[in-house]
């Protein structure tokens, strides 16, 4: 603000300019901390690679010997291997998360259907959903649901979404729907398990969050897998966004334009459930199936209303 003279509005100038001088260079010092911080998860990423990759030779000789080891020190030959796949699995999505934040991720798309990229992450997560009691049922378009993407990362971005609701669904059953547009396609994954807390829904693609700091990891997840998937759906021009109520479990939804670097201005799936607050329904132990429902229940138009409708 421009400063005349020396009366109360001029004092009053004169401290607004130094506060917005004192705000300006603790955004600077944010910003180069941020830098700096990813600087060396980038660094300590990379450094970490050779010294892991001689540890898991040593490791994988152990493990195919254990067989002629004391019963304990077969066990600890175990343990060793499997605290090294998280391990990789944390080295990795680090590497990932370093990648996004350089600017050094290329998108590979090319047309798919997603309805394939849904089927394929649900086989390979059914062993996870039959351990803990919960049944996956897909609805989805009896035609093909195309759109120009990188089928790699939507993969990756589907098998977190699942993963996750597997975790949080107290062995309930989860609904992948799969719906379309003119303009997008979009996956909804719903678990009817212990939901979020209001404000949690943005909260839960910070990295390393957690909505119970005290609830047991029992996938083995790294704390980053939301992280990467949000910049992957960034990457693609999409939306990825949460929906949560106590006790109601949750929706992630997954909105992506059909042909790449078009602009999203909605979604064909709405973000909460028709059926929030009732009753979950039962889990059987059938193996995951796609629903046959008509497409035109599944495809939702949403009014003009942007990325929360």
């Amino acid at each position: 603000m421009d400063v005349h003279g020396e009366d109360d509005l001029a004092k009053l100038a004169t401290s607004f300019n130094l506060m917005a001088d004192s705000l300006q260079r603790q955004i600077v010092q944010l910003e180069e901390l941020s830098r700096v911080q990813r600087q060396f998860v980038s660094d300590v990423s990379h450094e970490l690679r050779t010294p892991l990759t001689t540890v898991r030779m040593a490791a994988d000789l152990l493990h195919e010997n254990r067989g002629v080891f004391e019963p304990a020190v077969a066990r600890s030959a175990e343990l060793l291997q499997t605290q090294l796949d998280r391990f990789e699995a944390l080295l990795a999505d680090l590497l990932e998360i370093s990648r996004h934040d350089a600017g050094a991720v290329a998108l590979d798309a090319e047309p798919v259907d997603l309805r394939a990229i849904v089927e394929r992450v649900v086989v390979s997560t059914e062993p996870l959903a039959q351990r803990r009691g919960s049944s996956v049922r897909i609805s989805a378009p009896p035609s093909a649901v195309t759109a120009e993407v990188d089928s790699r990362r939507i993969e990756r971005i589907l098998r977190n979404l699942l993963v996750n609701a597997v975790e949080h669904g107290e062995g309930n059953a989860i609904e992948v729907t799969v719906g379309v547009d003119a303009d997008a396609v979009a996956v909804t994954v719903r678990d009817h398990g212990v939901g979020l807390q209001p404000g949690e829904a943005a909260m839960a693609f910070n990295r390393f969050w957690r909505a119970d700091p005290a609830r047991a990891r029992t996938t083995g997840g790294t704390g980053l897998g939301l992280s990467i998937a949000l910049e992957d759906a960034r990457l693609h021009g999409g939306w990825l966004q949460a929906w949560g109520a106590p006790g109601n479990g949750a929706v992630f939804r997954l909105t992506l334009p059909r042909r790449a670097g078009q602009h999203l201005h909605g979604s064909p799936l709405p973000l909460q459930p028709d059926d929030a607050g009732r009753t979950p329904p039962s889990t059987t132990d059938q193996p995951a199936h796609r629903a046959q429902d008509d497409a035109t229940a599944l495809t939702v138009v949403v009014p003009d209303g942007g990325p929360n409708a």
